[in-house]
């Protein structure tokens, strides 16, 4: 991630692991200086206005999803039985010809759906990783001003003492220079984040469950 190291590594050393109490030293009131810092990136998400603004924007299109989806699921049912009235009128090849088009249809909006459920889960995914990439100057300009030469995934850390975390003052940050990011473009069902430029000119499947398998008519 350019000028800033972050750990994400399932195994850390011994060493890494464990951060002494000496390596935290109050130089001034206020302000504590680590080479070594943490940050919790599930609560930066979550904590921030953009990421609560994204996450209540995936759970509406979740519900719509849903909806939506029980919706056809209707429909097709009522197409399915009408046609299965509609048998004893028609012709063998007349209901045959029906029935494959009724299938055809039950599979396309299946797979429709499911690309849809994908495409949003996708979303979902993506989104913590893109708001990491957005905030990746101001944990720069939190390390310079803390000392700091490496930032860790607290996730991972044995033992730390609360001083180095710096998750609640990135998460301030973040939000004063972007707020909650409702004026940003969608692309792809997830907010395209921009990134935070660094202070003072530094460099910086389907989740309804519907079943609209629907079923051939012709096998009944």
């Amino acid at each position: 991630m350019g000028a800033l190291a972050l750990s994400f590594a399932p195994l850390l050393p011994a060493s890494a692991l464990i951060v002494a109490g000496g390596a935290v030293q109050a130089q001034e009131i206020g302000t504590v200086q680590s080479a070594i810092l943490t940050l919790d990136p599930d609560r930066l998400f979550t904590g921030t206005l953009v990421g609560q603004r994204l996450i209540a924007q995936y759970e509406a299109e979740r519900d719509r999803l849903i909806a939506s989806n029980r919706e056809l699921e209707a429909e097709l049912r009522a197409e399915e039985q009408a046609l299965t009235d509609a048998r004893a009128d028609m012709t063998p090849k007349q209901f045959r010809t029906m029935a494959d088009a009724f299938d055809a249809k039950v599979r396309s909006i299946r797979q429709e759906n499911e690309r849809k459920a994908r495409d949003l889960e996708r979303g979902r995914e993506i989104a913590p990783l893109s708001l990491m990439r957005m905030a990746e100057p101001v944990l720069v300009q939190v390390m310079r001003e803390r000392g700091g030469s490496l930032i860790l995934d607290n996730r991972q850390v044995l033992l730390r003492a609360d001083a180095i975390d710096i998750t609640d003052l990135a998460i301030a940050r973040v939000d004063a220079a972007v707020g909650d990011g409702s004026d940003m473009a969608t692309e792809e069902g997830a907010d395209a984040l921009p990134e935070i430029d660094a202070p003072d000119g530094e460099d910086s499947d389907n989740p309804s469950g519907a079943d609209t398998s629907g079923g051939n008519p012709a096998d009944e």
